[in-house]
């Protein structure tokens, strides 16, 4: 139900509570219309992340005109007052309908007459008659540009002209400098791409212009003979080295040259797979002369001098270093006319081709189909806004309830369930609503642990799509006793796919005050029977060691060590386990007498009263927690800026999380396990001394099993009684001794 009240004597807004929470209700266009006025402070969120929503992105990232990645008020205004400018009427925007009429979009003002325009074109270029426009007509650009030569984008395709010859330097240009993505869905060059086009052409002409004789010293083979001496070139400068360190000292010659001891270590092997091996000796055995001998090079290296010599015309058997320098120096102008190459991306068309294209220059005409392309870009982008407007027209609304209202959080029938909210997870008996996407699940639990909730952190596994995602969900009913990490589940999406979910982090926080109570009394015995599980496998351990002690001993030496019966000493502990015995019964007469004077409320109260010191600090911590628990915090660690706050109290929590509900029936069950005689027994020992001790105490009888409890008179009938009491003990007779 909501109420509506004045905004400092402005628009007349209506309010809604929600979750504890007085919010905004927006209810009609005019609402929409006046979201600019609202105080800021007003908003349940001041911002929202475009991604990991249920919602269509696109459309967000239509609202998202900073590109930032986040929703924020102001754009959410900016898109509110634009939509409800171009809506004729703006109560349609509340039904969030996928077709639009185009007789609603307002022609009276510039913006509409554009969209209006746009819209027609598309159902013309989709070849469509209607008087209607759907999301699914305006989002296939493709399709709606598909057989228009221009369009806006700045992109020139084949269809963009009927020229042969232009259409080939836009095919040469693809090919050679890169293209880019046109409306139509082909391959198209721009502007930036022509202007490169032509200066590589240019620029690779005039180097290949530049070419002289002596830049080829060995004609065409120039390049593969740089390559054949570069091949060697290390290899060769080392042998001079070499060969003038002996003629510095011919003492350093069995260094310098191969040695047989490693030739000997290779000898019985395969010598053809120790081509690497060998390949690190000299190129040719060094000497003071200096001359590398073509008869006698490294068999790992032959062939690569026996390339060079094919290419390098050499006279003689062998060659000096200088020699060798002279060769090398023939290649600098070669090697200098190569480093100052340009164009090379279009050498793939031939320096005939790339000519030929200079002189046809086909720059400008192909520049000048860009200038129009671009002229219709108002126009083409006008077609964008129709399909901005047609997702607006569907979503907007739907974005509104989660983010100036929360209403679809708070939706009882849960028809449309909030955009953050990702699916429903089945485990331990329940059924979450409330689960949400999480990016990083450390960082997340930090800032979530605020929330007072009680959260589960699952990983997400889909078996079909092989894809994997965690969430948190937020357990709100039922027992927490069996939620645990590497616990499992399945989690459903939103499409309904199923998901193998897997418990890995617990953030642990109080479901209701009954579980509360009781949570004192199940840590006493979840710790009672820790200990006395661990006394167990202590004393089992023991035994078992013992056992195995007594049968490894010889049957000789433990008759040697068998200690004779002490009778003093098992009486001694006899009479101190007789003393303990007696002290605890003593206690007990002593607490059993103090009940016995007390009226039977008397003693309800006392056992009121210990319930209540020992689990009332419990039960009032979880009040305390379940009164503050917020979704906030959560949405918070997920991007979110929640400004009011999403209130869970219990009554709504019990909405979010459906345990299992099984009918009353009364049915055998052949596997059912048998309750222990002993158990019986004890049951009705305890309902028979309880009956016992009621019955005594009513009737006054406490007194014949030694406790007193008589049934005092008051207090004026005693001194009645006292003068008669005195005169009968005066009158009776003195007794003396003789």
């Amino acid at each position: 139900m909501s109420k509506k009240a004045k905004n400092d004597g402005k628009y007349e807004w209506s309010y809604c509570s929600l979750g504890g929470t007085v919010r905004i209700n927006v209810q009609s266009g005019e609402d929409i219309a006046h979201l600019g006025e609202l105080d800021q402070k007003l908003w349940t969120v001041l911002s929202c992340p475009v991604q990991g929503l249920e919602f269509d992105e696109t459309t967000l990232r239509m609202i998202d005109t900073d590109g930032d990645g986040k929703i924020r008020v102001k754009e959410i205004i900016a898109a509110a007052e634009w939509l409800t400018s171009v809506i004729k009427d703006k109560d349609l925007i509340l039904k969030g309908d996928s077709v639009l009429p185009l007789s609603q979009i307002n022609t009276d003002i510039e913006a509409g007459r554009k969209l209006h325009g746009s819209a027609l074109q598309i159902l013309s270029n989709l070849k469509l008659e209607k008087d209607e426009i759907s999301i699914e007509d305006t989002s296939d650009s493709v399709a709606i540009f598909a057989e228009t030569g221009a369009n806006g984008d700045g992109v020139i395709t084949e269809a963009s002209t009927g020229d042969e010859k232009l259409k080939s330097v836009i095919r040469n240009i693809i090919e050679t400098t890169g293209s880019a993505m046109d409306r139509s869905g082909a391959a198209g060059v721009t502007a930036d791409h022509i202007e490169e086009f032509y200066t590589a052409l240019a620029d690779y002409s005039a180097w290949q212009a530049a070419i002289a004789p002596e830049i080829l010293p060995f004609g065409d083979n120039t390049q593969a003979a740089l390559d054949a001496c570069n091949a060697v070139k290390e290899k060769v400068a080392d042998y001079f080295m070499r060969c003038k360190l002996i003629a510095f000292s011919e003492a350093a010659a069995p260094a310098l040259d191969v040695s047989v001891d490693r030739i000997s270590e290779i000898a019985a092997d395969d010598l053809g797979a120790r081509e690497d091996e060998i390949s690190t000796y000299p190129i040719a055995r060094p000497s003071k002369e200096g001359v590398l001998p073509f008869d006698a090079i490294n068999p790992a290296w032959k062939a690569r001098i026996e390339a060079v010599r094919a290419l390098i015309p050499f006279e003689g058997k062998g060659i000096t270093e200088a020699e060798w320098n002279a060769v090398l120096a023939k290649f600098d102008p070669y090697i200098a006319w190569m480093g100052a190459k340009k164009g090379e991306n279009v050498e793939p068309l031939g320096l005939e081709t790339v000519n030929a294209l200079l002189k046809e220059d086909s720059k400008a005409a192909l520049l000048a189909l860009v200038d129009a392309d671009k002229a219709l870009e108002e126009e083409a982008n006008s077609i964008d806004e129709v399909n901005k407007l047609t997702h607006l027209y569907r979503d907007f609304y739907k974005l509104l309830r989660n983010y100036v209202i929360f209403s679809d959080f708070y939706s009882p029938n849960q028809d449309e369930p909030a955009i953050f909210e990702s699916g429903k997870l089945y485990i331990d008996q329940r059924c979450c609503r409330v689960c949400i996407k999480v990016s990083d699940m450390s960082q997340h639990s930090d800032m979530a642990a605020l929330s007072a909730m009680f959260l589960l952190y699952c990983s997400c596994t889909s078996r079909t799509t092989g894809k994997t995602m965690d969430i948190v969900a937020a357990m709100t009913d039922g027992s927490t006793r069996n939620l645990r990490p590497g616990l499992n589940g399945v989690f459903y999406d939103r499409d309904g796919l199923d998901w193998d979910a897997r418990v890995v982090k617990v953030v642990e926080n109080p479901l209701s005050v009954k579980q509360a109570f009781w949570a004192p009394y199940i840590k006493l015995w979840n710790f009672i029977n820790g200990l006395i599980n661990k006394s167990a496998a202590e004393k089992d351990a023991k035994a078992v060691e013992n056992l195995q002690a007594n049968a490894s001993a010889a049957p000789a030496d433990a008759a040697a060590k068998k200690q004779p019966f002490d009778i003093a000493k098992y009486a001694g502990i006899f009479a101190a386990v007789g003393m303990a015995l007696g002290l605890i019964a003593a206690a007990l007469a002593a607490i059993v007498s103090g009940l016995a004077k007390l009226p039977w409320w008397g003693i309800l109260l006392i056992f009121v009263g210990i319930m209540l010191l020992i689990s009332g600090p419990s039960c009032f911590i979880a009040w305390g927690k379940l009164r503050r628990r917020n979704l906030g915090p959560v949405l918070n660690a997920n991007g979110w800026a929640i400004n009011s706050g999403a209130r869970v109290n219990i009554p709504f929590g019990r909405t979010l999380t459906s345990v299992a509900e099984y009918p009353k029936l009364k049915l055998d069950d052949p596997y059912k396990p048998r309750t222990p005689l002993w158990r019986i027994i004890l049951r009705w020992f305890i309902a028979l001394a309880v009956i016992a001790f009621g019955v005594l105490y009513f009737t006054g009888s406490l007194k014949c099993i030694g406790l007193p409890f008589p049934k005092e008179k008051p207090a004026e009938e005693q001194v009645e009684e006292a003068p008669e009491a005195i005169a009968a003990e005066d009158a009776a007779p003195e007794v003396v001794a003789e």
